[in-house]
């Protein structure tokens, strides 16, 4: 029986990256609460909201879908990590100033969970890509935040666009900066019989 991809993410660039890896697949966006535990580690954190929306739309799946169909929901988090804290996506402007304040002139981390689950088996994996970033002048924040691409990126930035200007180096998978690391999300897919 052959499987149906279903992608748990109303993200653009997660189809995109999808549609680049030539894998038929239909989106059903989760919806949870993404609050992080008292004391949870960033890695902790972002396998369990990956986690935690294959499982939401896996339970809306199963309570519309025909029996016969072999269904896989695939999800997705990405979170940047800076001296061990969780760094999400910015609240408003002077957050979004605070956050590439921050990483300014700094590496950082960014990691992006992935997690597959069929009727049988759910399969979650981290990867791990450092980012080293230019200094930034307070100034060039603003610019960058007044084009409105800051604004519901994780960190603040978007190293598919503009933001790819600040980036001085990346060691790891430059597509999980992007929000779903190809590699590793092929492996992943084969293992529960998708785009072989």
């Amino acid at each position: 029986m052959h499987s149906h991809l279903i992608l748990a993410s109303a993200s653009p660039r997660r189809t995109a990256l999808l549609n680049q890896m030539k894998v038929a697949h239909t989106v059903l966006p989760a919806d949870i609460d993404e609050t992080p535990k008292p004391n949870e580690s960033p890695y902790d954190l972002v396998a369990r909201l990956a986690s935690e929306k294959a499982q939401a739309v896996m339970s809306k799946v199963n309570a519309s879908s025909e029996p016969a169909t072999s269904n896989v929901v695939l999800a997705s988090d990405t979170l940047i990590a800076f001296n061990g804290a969780s760094v999400g996506k910015p609240v408003d402007r002077e957050d979004a100033i605070r956050i590439l304040s921050m990483l300014s002139g700094q590496t950082h981390e960014v990691l992006t969970a992935i997690s597959a689950m069929s009727e049988l088996k759910q399969i979650t994996r981290t990867v791990t890509t450092s980012v080293t970033f230019a200094t930034l002048t307070k100034q060039q924040i603003i610019a960058y935040w007044e084009t409105g691409e800051p604004q519901d990126k994780a960190g603040s930035y978007a190293i598919q666009g503009i933001g790819g200007e600040f980036v001085v180096s990346i060691n790891g998978s430059p597509s999980s900066v992007v929000g779903l690391p190809l590699y590793e999300t092929r492996q992943l897919l084969n293992e529960f019989g998708v785009a072989k």
